[in-house]
């Protein structure tokens, strides 16, 4: 989702002068927090969260950097549909993750 913004905000402003495309860098991130072992730290921001854990990887945000000299339009909405795509992609996994739970929480029914 924090991607999605990020290309959305390059299409809004692909005739602002002077303004320079970004983009996160979603795959290098995920790579590095994994191949850490020092682990991330969470914050508590309401009192129903959670209690802090230790996850794998010390970086709470993703990176956004430059991605080029200028808004492509046909280059933003492709990255834009690939986004949407994998990000559905993952719900329905995670979907499916979780009704496989449910129905064995509920004795296979």
């Amino acid at each position: 989702s924090e991607r999605h913004k990020v290309i959305a905000s390059n299409i809004a402003n692909i005739d602002t002068p002077n303004y320079r495309p970004k983009d996160i860098v979603f795959k290098e991130e995920l790579k590095s927090i994994i191949g850490n072992e020092e682990g991330v730290t969470m914050s508590r921001t309401r009192k129903n969260h959670f209690s802090e854990r230790s996850l794998p990887g010390n970086k709470a945000d993703f990176e956004v950097v430059d991605a080029g000299e200028k808004v492509d339009l046909d280059k933003e909405m492709a990255k834009l549909s690939e986004n949407q795509l994998m990000y559905n992609a993952l719900a329905q996994i995670i979907s499916k993750k979780f009704q496989g739970l449910k129905d064995v929480i509920q004795g296979g029914k």
